[in-house]
């Protein structure tokens, strides 16, 4: 065997050593391709219902929403008739009440202190040194 013949069987040696780790890495990678489709099917097949769902949710939402709008248009008018209604109602008996009820104080402070057979008591009261002093107290000072 000559130098050339065995640097031809080395070369070929490492050629199949090379060949034989590339199969095995392509198995690997192979390997590894079949279980990633695997997954991708699998989790498209549990997605698929899931936003299938999840549009069924969104869409009884707007359907609720859109109830909740109507319900709030109309407690907004409903809102407004009642101050239209209170700013009537205000307006109309407002004033004669006040009208009323300042008639009614008046009679009530004119008859209220005074009887016939008795004498109006005047209520005078007078200051001293920065106090007030009902009446009756200031007659018996001066008695003193």
């Amino acid at each position: 065997m000559s130098g050339g013949e065995v640097a031809g069987i080395l070369v070929a040696v490492f050629w199949a050593i090379l060949v034989s780790f590339l199969a095995v890495a392509l198995a690997r990678l192979a390997q590894t391709l079949r279980a990633t489709t695997k997954l991708v099917a699998d989790v498209t097949e549990q997605t698929v219902p899931l936003l299938a769902d999840a549009s069924a949710a969104v869409r009884s939402a707007q359907t609720q929403i859109e109830r909740v709008d109507a319900i709030a248009a109309d407690v907004q008018e409903v809102t407004s008739n009642a101050s239209a209604l209170s700013s009537t109602v205000a307006s109309t008996f407002g004033g004669p009440l006040v009208k009323v009820a300042a008639f009614g104080y008046g009679v009530r402070r004119a008859m209220g202190g005074r009887r016939e057979d008795e004498p109006a008591k005047p209520t005078r009261r007078t200051v001293i040194v920065g106090r007030t002093v009902p009446s009756a107290r200031r007659g018996k000072r001066k008695k003193d």
